[in-house]
């Protein structure tokens, strides 16, 4: 099984855990809700249910102790509710018509409740008692309602649950799934560009190194031929290159860590460019530097990295114009300053205009490496633009253009 096999089973079961997990938590929270929320509903219900029972039986209380003696009470539903009224001797005095002739339901002092077996339903009744005078006499009201409404309400919630719970776990997984998935794709897609840096990053140091090598070997072999000068010039020639380049990777690694500019001020754009421009002209004597487009602008920013920016930019125009590299500056006034750097040389390609700026991309690979760098000026130009909020970009041929915030 290849390496990347063995990455992608292991990712996928890092996303079956995940999702089992995330499944089970949902479920867990889900059952203790929906069981919170059915014993809340009959709780409820069944509050009401005594409070209506305790609010009919001290109406009929108050007509009693009213004086005008104890009335034949009635209920609106005769299968769902029963009125009596009980003397201290337990004797029925009056009762509503459901319930006429039986004996007293319940025995229960004032203030108290009960659920009680009746004759009317198979279902126990709650039964609620008043007190009352009558005179000398000492009354009881007992209003009796049927919970199974609320009861009937709590079924019905659990049912809706017991349906509704398996779609959401369900829902819940499907979510999970896509997401950690997209998540693994992107922890893939990381590690594996991680990994082809760290490999093109040791061969891009592997070549300047064998050189050395080689050129050390050869001077200890035949130390009788060996041009001290002509190792001096090639060690730090390599030197050199290696420097660049860790300075290159230091560079991308903060960019990477950091992905914005730290303590930012204000940096005078066209003081950087006409920089480069009078370096280019120095150290390209055979080609022409026309600086004549750059206008002022302001951004806020590293300076450092900006002054890489820019002289990754010219050095890259450098590299291929045939006899012309021209600057353009200006903001847009907009909010934005706009960069642009052109030369005469043969173009990119439009489909490798996005590729340019990935790392360590050569769209040339016969040329020399000496004289093609390893890949990291246009990856850096990118870099730098993204901290500093803006974008760079290939229009035409081969004209870069970089878009920064104004720091006006």
């Amino acid at each position: 099984m290849t390496g990347e096999r063995r990455g992608q089973r292991r990712l996928r079961a890092v996303r079956v855990r995940a999702t089992l997990i995330a499944v089970l938590a949902v479920a867990v929270a889900l059952v203790a809700g929906g069981t919170a929320l059915v014993l809340g509903l009959r709780t409820e219900l069944g509050n009401d249910v005594r409070d209506a029972a305790r609010a009919r039986a001290q109406e009929v209380a108050r007509v009693i102790e009213a004086g005008r003696g104890v009335p034949a009470p009635t209920v609106a539903d005769p299968d769902e509710e029963f009125l009596q009224v009980v003397d201290s001797a337990g004797k029925v005095v009056a009762s509503s018509s459901n319930v006429e002739g039986l004996p007293a339901l319940a025995r229960l002092k004032p203030g108290e409740r009960a659920s009680v077996k009746t004759p009317l339903d198979e279902d126990r009744f709650l039964v609620v008692a008043v007190g009352a005078e009558d005179g000398d006499r000492k009354l009881v009201v007992l209003d009796g309602r049927t919970p199974a409404g609320a009861a009937e309400a709590a079924r019905t919630v659990t049912r809706l649950l017991l349906i509704g719970l398996p779609v959401l776990l369900v829902l819940a997984a499907a979510a999970t799934w896509a997401a950690v998935g997209r998540a693994l794709r992107r922890v893939a897609r990381a590690e594996a560009a991680q990994r082809r840096f760290v490999s093109d990053a040791s061969h891009e140091l592997r070549s300047p190194v064998a050189a050395v090598r080689q050129h050390a070997e050869v001077a200890l072999a035949h130390p009788e031929r060996a041009d001290a000068r002509a190792l001096a010039d090639t060690v730090h020639e390599e030197a050199v290159r290696m420097q660049r380049l860790v300075d290159d990777l230091l560079l991308l690694a903060r960019a990477d860590e950091g992905g914005r500019v730290t303590a930012p001020r204000p940096v005078d754009l066209d003081d950087l460019v006409l920089e480069e421009v009078r370096r280019l002209r120095s150290a390209s004597p055979g080609l022409r530097i026309d600086g004549t487009g750059v206008g002022a602008a302001r951004v806020t920013g590293d300076e450092d990295a900006l002054r890489r920016l820019v002289r990754n930019l010219g050095e890259n125009a450098a590299r291929y114009a045939r006899t012309r590299v021209a600057f353009a500056l200006a903001d847009t006034g907009d909010g934005r300053v706009r960069l642009v750097v052109e030369d005469d040389g043969p173009g990119i390609a439009e489909a490798d205009r996005r590729r340019v700026f990935e790392r360590f991309v050569r769209l040339d690979e016969s040329r020399s490496r000496d004289a093609g760098g390893a890949g990291l000026g246009l990856a850096i130009v990118a870099e730098v633009a993204a901290a500093h909020g803006g974008r760079a970009l290939v229009e035409d041929g081969a004209r870069f253009v970089v878009t920064l915030p104004s720091g006006e």
